[in-house]
């Protein structure tokens, strides 16, 4: 053997290099362990993609407005009430104006989805900011947490009752109803929503900060910006996705009860909440149009509140691989 193909002969017999394993691979192996994580999951991005997808699916207005076809029933009350007045075009029925319910159904998850994905976006940027400050910077922990302490102290829907009347009026006038209103809401869940979430990222960042690669790029001048972002922020990113899952599950439950105490978006503007305000009148003869809003804003809920469950457990190396 030359010289010149030794070195090819020695590579060739030396086995290959196993490519390194990432940390996220490790929390995607444990998440799916968790079956209930998993399925919900699924369900979170179905009921999304029905959301999302569902106006170029089913290309009927919920607006439109048919009082001839009112009140028709869902295609399966045909099987125990022969003299149901059902459709195959509006296979949910229509309400006592003649719009169609799955229609409706679509429109309001979009919107619901919509106000949900915003509040808790907003809601972790807030309470994430909050947290990091108070934690890092010893004079700014005690205003901070004083002000949070003041937040959790007020009672919560009254506040939210407040705010909606206050700016309601200005903001539908600035924006429009629609945007003014989706606005408002989002705002409104967001600021009476972060405590809890700036309360266990600051708690995080006073364990972090006391740390030896911390304490290590403080002693060669690193500025506290860079600190927090190369060093504190990826190690407290556990905890936020956590408290984000079920921030996005109290966002839709918040809005669904202000949109049925009719203090939400305008009649012509279906959410789910409106859709169970709307029915609450005739319930017991049509019980179908509160049946549906309310699996979907209870399965949701299950569903967010599940992945949030799994995903602790595979975020934490403690219990990761158990």
């Amino acid at each position: 053997m030359t010289d010149a193909t030794a070195p090819r002969a020695v590579a060739a017999a030396a086995p290959p290099a196993t490519r390194a394993r990432g940390p996220w691979r490790d929390v995607w192996d444990q998440f799916r362990t968790h079956k209930g994580a998993l399925i919900a999951g699924l369900f979170l991005v179905a009921i999304t993609l029905f959301a999302a997808l569902g106006p170029w699916l089913w290309q009927i207005d919920p607006n439109a407005l048919n009082v001839r076809n009112k009140d028709v029933r869902p295609i399966y009350t045909a099987l125990w009430d022969a003299g149901a007045k059902v459709s195959w075009s509006h296979p949910l029925g229509t309400d006592q104006l003649g719009r169609d319910l799955l229609a409706n159904l679509i429109q309001g998850g979009r919107i619901s989805l919509a106000v949900g994905w915003a509040a808790m976006a907003l809601s972790v940027v807030l309470g994430t900011l909050i947290g990091v400050l108070a934690g890092y910077f010893k004079r700014l922990d005690g205003p901070l947490m004083r002000f949070t302490d003041l937040m959790l102290a007020l009672p919560l829907l009254p506040l939210l009752l407040v705010m909606m009347l206050l700016f309601r009026d200005s903001l539908r006038a600035a924006f429009g109803p629609e945007t003014g209103i989706f606005i408002l809401i989002v705002v409104v869940i967001a600021v009476t929503s972060w405590m809890h979430m700036a309360r266990i990222v600051r708690g995080d960042v006073l364990a972090l900060k006391e740390r030896e690669f911390v304490l290590a790029a403080r002693s060669i001048g690193t500025p506290p910006r860079r600190i927090i972002t190369r060093h504190i922020l990826p190690n407290v990113l556990s905890p936020i996705m956590v408290s984000a899952t079920l921030g996005l599950a109290s966002a839709i439950i918040t809005e669904s009860a202000l949109s049925f105490l009719g203090l939400g978006f305008p009649s012509d503007f279906p959410t789910w909440g409106k859709l169970l305000f709307d029915a609450v009148d005739r319930m017991a003869d049509f019980p179908e149009r509160v049946i549906w809003p309310g699996l979907c804003i209870s399965l949701t809920v299950l569903a967010v509140n599940y992945i949030g469950d799994g995903l602790r457990d595979a975020l934490d190396p403690r219990i990761r691989g158990r």
